[in-house]
């Protein structure tokens, strides 16, 4: 699957959350070539891994 980045708005909670340095220079990068907000980027990021962890875990179940 290819992560793409999406504008959408939906409802949402406030967190704060610590990052290593590297990480954080890297996704500046990506997000100032791409337009896009630091918030937008990290949110698909996560709904990304948690469906990567969807899919993985729905092989698993089918390998049993």
């Amino acid at each position: 699957m290819a992560f793409n980045l999406n504008i959408e708005r939906k409802e949402s909670i406030n967190k704060c959350v610590r990052f290593p340095t590297n990480v954080i220079n890297d996704i500046e990068k990506v997000i100032s070539e791409n337009n896009v907000s630091f918030s937008k980027f990290v949110i698909q990021a996560c709904e990304y891994a948690l469906k990567d962890i969807e899919e993985q875990q729905a092989k698993k179940k089918v390998k049993s």
